[in-house]
């Protein structure tokens, strides 16, 4: 994998709702296949799939099984190198030990937002990083309406909100993933 030093998290908890309680989101089964494909385009290490609830985790392992499946194989064989990507973790604290154990160092933690903070990076600033291959990045999605702000305040830095052509920036996770994986790592960026 070209980007083997960086990988993905989406978290359904903590995550917030519109008043800015922190909850657990649902997870939606689109999440699985529109984030793992473009992870898999641009040559991440690890997607990390983030939720608590056995019920839904059921939900999530059904479809990895599947698509591992032969049936899953005949039916769309490219499903199945996507899937190998997902990583389903329990918790956060769960998906920083993971890295610092298969790779033997803690990464640098990069949050994604609609909104900036006082250490909002540029997309050029972060690619420049991660193209020194000097350390391990671990690019954090939330769900609902965004990752809790004490959490956010914990990461090393955090990504530059998506502009588009006016102010509305209220985009599915799944859009503003594939959208920053593309910003980061395309190789027909201008």
């Amino acid at each position: 994998m070209l980007n083997d030093n960086v990988f993905i998290a989406l978290l359904h908890f903590p995550a917030m709702d519109r008043d800015g309680r922190t909850i657990i989101t649902s997870f939606t089964t689109m999440d699985l296949h529109d984030i793992a494909r473009p992870a898999r385009a641009y040559e991440i290490n690890t997607y990390y799939i983030v939720h608590p609830v056995d019920a839904q985790r059921a939900v999530i392992k059904k479809q990895i099984e599947y698509w591992s499946s032969e049936e899953g194989l005949k039916t769309n064989p490219t499903r199945a190198e996507t899937v190998r990507l997902i990583k389903l973790v329990y918790s956060f604290d769960e998906v920083l030990e993971d890295i610092q154990n298969t790779r033997g160092r803690k990464p640098a933690v990069v949050g994604t937002d609609a909104r900036t903070y006082q250490n909002t990076v540029s997309y050029d600033y972060l690619k420049r990083e991660i193209d020194k291959r000097e350390r391990d990045f671990l690019i954090v999605f939330g769900t609902g309406y965004g990752i809790p702000p004490d959490l956010m305040q914990s990461f090393d830095y955090i990504l530059e909100p998506i502009y588009g052509a006016g102010d509305w920036n209220h985009l599915s996770v799944r859009n503003a993933c594939a959208i920053i994986l593309d910003r980061l790592f395309s190789k027909n960026r201008c």
